[in-house]
């Protein structure tokens, strides 16, 4: 048995393919590639996320949480460089781990994927849902809270949340054809958008709100608390915010020269994001309590919090549409994302045939209907916290593995042709191992439950039906 789950995708079939010709166009260079990351990560992280953990979590040491969840990223993200250099195919680190690890390793990867690509398209969304109520009330329409915010809120249900996730999937479901001009006009705006905040915001800002800088202490005085605070597990939430940068090494199949391309693409995108996020949030800190953060509009939509506080309703009402952009090609990203990823393990074998069935306009729509399901429901009926972390844990153990993966193969295929190599391997890898896990014990107690659980079903999927199914047991069968 132990030989079976192990077995590897060979390399050669990957890159066999290519020279065949059936993989996809070379049509993207560097910058197109950081501007995609930038689409991807860009979203409900800033928008969002920060209100979370600024009010409830970090304080205004949040800046110090941004900083360490930034290093564990590069880490992570040079280990994504090396990878994609050397093994150009689409699937990310599920391809990576199938060729390096073996099948159960790969499977295990790709569901903690899943886990990410659906618990970030049910947080943006509402996200999206909590700023499109900014804009509604800048207006003078006030929807009842009800409809408006999940049960843990106060609410009965979270309806935009359900209704953008609803349209996207539609959307999803007629064919997209993305264009990288396009792309990277969306990332001008938000980008501009939120220097615009800055512009507005710096010279309201009042030192006296820096203090004290860490109220919640630097780490947790209860490890086994069920809701952990701290400098460090603020560390853990807005990790949230960097997801993206990875979809980059998803993309190394189209990059014109892989070895070159996506890890200037991944870097770059990687550093840009971050010292955007480390103004922005000294920019929220400096210019609003952070107490304002622990609830409603300030935990919600803090971007457009802030300047609504302080007068510049305009202002807040201009982020809070560039907010609504943003947000909605995040969900439209992680649900076609994850769409695929279900398509691709239905294609291999993994999952049933059927879920891998595309419809006349070329989209799986088994996969689309899945993550459009799940996405409703965990976005109508949860809070924007607990989703970030649900989609956190399942891609800090994604990183994780990237880095896993290299030190292995630099082992098993020391002459694989890597065109970028880490840096002081085996240090860097495992710095990175180091940091993710140890953000990942400052996660709460139900989100280890949920992550037990989550794989419990996936695995008990594999070893039922995956296992004897996959296209590369039959392949065995048949030598």
């Amino acid at each position: 048995m132990s030989s079976s789950v192990l077995r590897k995708l060979p390399l050669e079939t990957i890159l066999g393919e290519k020279k065949e010709g059936e993989g996809l166009k070379k049509t993207m260079g560097w910058v197109s590639l950081m501007f995609f990351g930038l689409g991807a990560i860009i979203g409900s992280g800033i928008f969002v996320v920060t209100g979370v953990a600024a009010g409830t979590v970090a304080g205004p040491a949040l800046i110090v949480s941004f900083i360490i969840a930034g290093v564990a990223c590069l880490f992570a993200a040079l280990c994504y460089a090396e990878l994609a250099s050397a093994i150009p195919a689409s699937g990310s680190v599920y391809t990576f781990a199938y060729v390096g690890l073996g099948e159960v390793w790969g499977w295990f990867i790709a569901w903690c994927l899943l886990a990410e690509y659906i618990f970030a398209c049910s947080a943006i969304s509402t996200g999206w849902s909590a700023y499109f109520n900014m804009i509604l009330g800048n207006v003078g329409i006030n929807l009842p809270a009800a409809i408006t915010a999940a049960p843990d809120a106060g609410g009965l249900v979270n309806l935009p949340a359900i209704l953008i996730i609803t349209i996207l999937m539609l959307l999803a479901l007629k064919g997209t054809k993305e264009s990288a001009v396009v792309n990277n006009i969306l990332v001008v705006v938000k980008v501009s958008v939120l220097l615009l905040f800055v512009v507005l915001t710096i010279s309201h800002i009042n030192t006296a709100n820096y203090e004290p800088f860490a109220p919640f202490g630097w780490f947790p005085t209860d490890w086994f608390a069920a809701n952990k605070t701290g400098v460090v597990a603020g560390a853990a939430i807005v990790f949230f915010s960097y997801l993206g940068f990875d979809a980059i090494a998803n993309l190394s199949e189209e990059a014109k020269d892989p070895g070159k391309d996506v890890p200037k693409g991944i870097l770059g995108a990687l550093i840009v994001s971050t010292v955007l996020y480390i103004v922005i949030v000294l920019c929220l800190t400096g210019v609003v309590n952070y107490t304002e953060f622990a609830s409603g509009d300030g935990n919600a939509a803090p971007v457009a919090y802030v300047l609504r506080s302080i007068g510049i309703v305009w202002g807040s009402t201009l982020v809070s549409v560039g907010g609504v952009c943003g947000l909605t090609t995040g969900i439209l990203v992680t649900l076609v994302a994850g769409s695929r990823l279900i398509y691709s393990l239905g294609r291999e074998g993994l999952l049933p045939a059927p879920i891998a069935k595309i419809n006349k306009n070329g989209v799986p729509t088994g996969g689309v209907l899945f993550v459009w399901v799940a996405g409703c429901l965990l976005g109508g009926f949860l809070p924007i916290g607990k989703l970030a972390e649900l989609c956190n844990i399942g891609t800090i153990f994604a990183f994780s593995f990237a880095a896993i993966i290299v030190m292995v193969l630099r082992k098993s295929m020391p002459n694989l042709d890597r065109k970028f190599k880490v840096p002081l391997v085996p240090v860097v890898p495992i710095l990175a191992i180091a940091i993710l896990l140890f953000m990942a014990t400052q996660l709460q107690s139900l989100t280890w439950i949920f992550f037990v659980v989550w794989n419990a079903v996936g695995f008990g999927i594999y070893f039922l039906y995956g296992r004897n199914h996959s296209k590369l047991a039959d392949t065995q069968k048949s030598a």
